[in-house]
């Protein structure tokens, strides 16, 4: 049985992606235009951490629920190839790679986890852990622990009936991996997912939605003109 506590109120998925990508605009502020060490440069920081889990929730919750898997994948790897420009203008030739393609292998490895997960459960690790280790030695944000994160939010998702207080379960996961990024900025971002209702929210249509994909490279172009 399920015992996952359910929300008084809740937040849709679009709710969701607009606050992660506010939280990410004010990451990225701080951390491209503002002094470093500075009290209000922390405190954007912080702020900044609740990005990242919410986008990977959000994408487990995006695989599970596409028409089209392959599309869906090669949506974000495209989208990811525009936004090295962008990229490579604010960070120049430093061996990493922008957030797009950790989303994108995030995705890769859910498309592959879901047919091993049916036969073995070993092969699953396995493969998941050569993903990680695939993204960090390509150097995409996040690294290893940006795969493991989306792929703790899809088991805990799919498998919710397995787990008794499966969103409690999984904040604990994405906390020990993501808690060196910030513990307020993580534990903010769940207190969000908490409040996720499952629906789709305002963000409809093909527009709206590869809108968002592009406010990622047009953003970070902004940010490498400023």
């Amino acid at each position: 049985m399920n015992m996952t506590l359910k929300p008084a109120f809740g937040l849709s998925g679009s709710a969701l992606k607009v606050i992660a990508m506010i939280s990410m605009v004010i990451d990225h502020i701080a951390l491209y235009l503002m002094e470093y060490g500075t009290v209000l440069y922390e405190t954007m920081r912080c702020i900044g951490r609740i990005a990242f889990p919410v986008f990977a929730f959000l994408i487990a919750e995006g695989f599970i629920h596409t028409k089209s898997r392959y599309r869906y994948f090669f949506t974000l790897l495209g989208f990811a190839v525009i936004s090295e420009i962008p990229w490579y203008l604010l960070n120049g030739a430093d061996g990493t790679h922008n957030v797009m393609f950790t989303l994108a292998l995030g995705v890769a490895t859910l498309m592959v986890l879901e047919n091993l997960l049916q036969r073995s459960m070993v092969l699953g690790f396995l493969w998941t852990l050569g993903m990680a280790g695939l993204t960090s030695w390509l150097g995409v944000d996040y690294e290893w622990r940006g795969i493991l994160v989306i792929v703790i939010s899809y088991l805990y998702n799919t498998y919710a009936h397995f787990f008794p207080y499966s969103r409690g379960m999984q904040f604990f996961c994405t906390f020990v991996f993501m808690m060196q990024y910030g513990v307020i900025g993580v534990v903010m971002a769940y207190m969000i997912i908490y409040l996720y209702d499952g629906t789709r929210g305002f963000v409809q249509g093909s527009i709206a939605k590869y809108g968002f994909y592009a406010f990622y490279p047009i953003h970070l172009f902004f940010l490498s003109i400023c």
